[in-house]
């Protein structure tokens, strides 16, 4: 049993509840691997999870990524060893610590050419957009696409990995600052949906036919517009909660607007299968050395400064990634 320092929650609520104390750590048990973060991700999920939006156990940890080296190895592990770089995610919030012990299943190797720090920066972000464009919908060339918040995290990878599928992009942001921004990632126009109407931008640009997908980060604030930005028999991909939880509504509307596709898929669903984790994760890390996206960490934090990682994401002053370091 070793003392750690570690991010905790015992209540749900605002930033003020994360707590940076020392913890106990036990060693490994059977089938898992204590690593030492060298860099974490933070993710919207995270706040979500310090909310209660999606509620966990109390007391708890927050963050499901990282990078860092395996310092133990539990019974019966042995496709890892100590000394091995790895990235994770973990399927109980508790990334935000010096160490931590996660399932061995759940830890990838790093290539040599993947440093900690971009590992935890695309990680969760990274797989979220591979299976958004190779497996929820597998792009095809000449394809509209609606990306929400596409200067974020997730869209700063899914916008010019899906130009290099060769899909025509259209990009939802929230200022003029992050519109320039997706322009340069690729997207072909940019609205800024602050200010004005993007399902009418959305016909206009396509020639009235609507967008065959749109990838919905936001929520609440756009899946109305997100429906009416689709063409008949388009697919609607909801898979987060920025602005609040899409509320209940009538399943005739999906027919009303063209027979529409919907799905709410979430990444834990497409990585449950080690060996699907492992084949995103070959996918991902061959992407990224070929040059078909970069990795910007827009803004770095102490660990135990979390809570103002927490506050920058909430009020949407963040671009691309995010993380934490000891």
């Amino acid at each position: 049993m070793t003392t750690i320092h570690a991010i905790r929650i015992s209540e749900h609520g605002g930033p003020e509840v994360m707590q940076w104390e020392p913890v106990s750590l036990p060693a490994p048990g059977p089938g898992a691997v204590q690593v030492r973060n060298r860099a974490v991700g933070v993710n919207f999920i995270d706040i979500y999870h310090r909310t209660g939006l999606y509620p966990v156990p109390l007391p708890s940890g927050l963050g499901q990524e990282g990078a860092g080296e395996v310092v133990a190895v539990g019974e019966g592990v042995t496709d890892l060893q100590v000394g091995d770089r790895v990235v994770y995610l973990t399927p109980t919030p508790g990334a935000y610590a010096e160490a931590l012990n996660i399932p061995a299943d759940r830890a990838v190797k790093l290539p040599d050419a993947v440093s900690f720090e971009v590992a935890a920066a695309m990680w969760l972000k990274g797989l979220t957009a591979q299976y958004l464009l190779r497996q929820t919908h597998k792009v095809q060339p000449g394809e509209w696409l609606l990306v929400h918040a596409a200067a974020g995290g997730v869209g700063s990878i899914l916008v010019p990995w899906a130009k290099r599928l060769g899909a025509k992009v259209i990009g939802t942001v929230g200022n003029d600052d992050k519109a320039a921004r997706a322009k340069a990632l690729g997207c072909d126009h940019v609205i800024v949906y602050t200010r004005e109407s993007f399902p009418e931008r959305v016909r206009e640009w396509t020639g009235g036919r609507g967008v065959d997908v749109v990838y919905d980060s936001v929520g609440a604030a756009t899946f109305e517009g997100s429906l009416d930005s689709l063409r008949p028999l388009g697919l609607m991909v909801s898979y987060g909660n920025a602005s609040g939880k899409v509320p209940p509504f009538d399943i005739g509307l999906l027919a009303a607007k063209g027979s529409l596709f919907l799905t709410r898929p979430t990444l834990f669903t497409y990585t449950a299968e080690r060996a699907n984790l492992l084949k995103m994760a070959e996918e991902l890390f061959a992407a990224w050395q070929a040059g078909w996206f970069t990795v910007e960490i827009g803004q770095r934090f102490a660990l135990s400064d979390a809570a103002d990682a927490h506050r920058a994401l909430a009020s949407r002053q963040t671009v691309a990634s995010t993380i934490l370091v000891p």
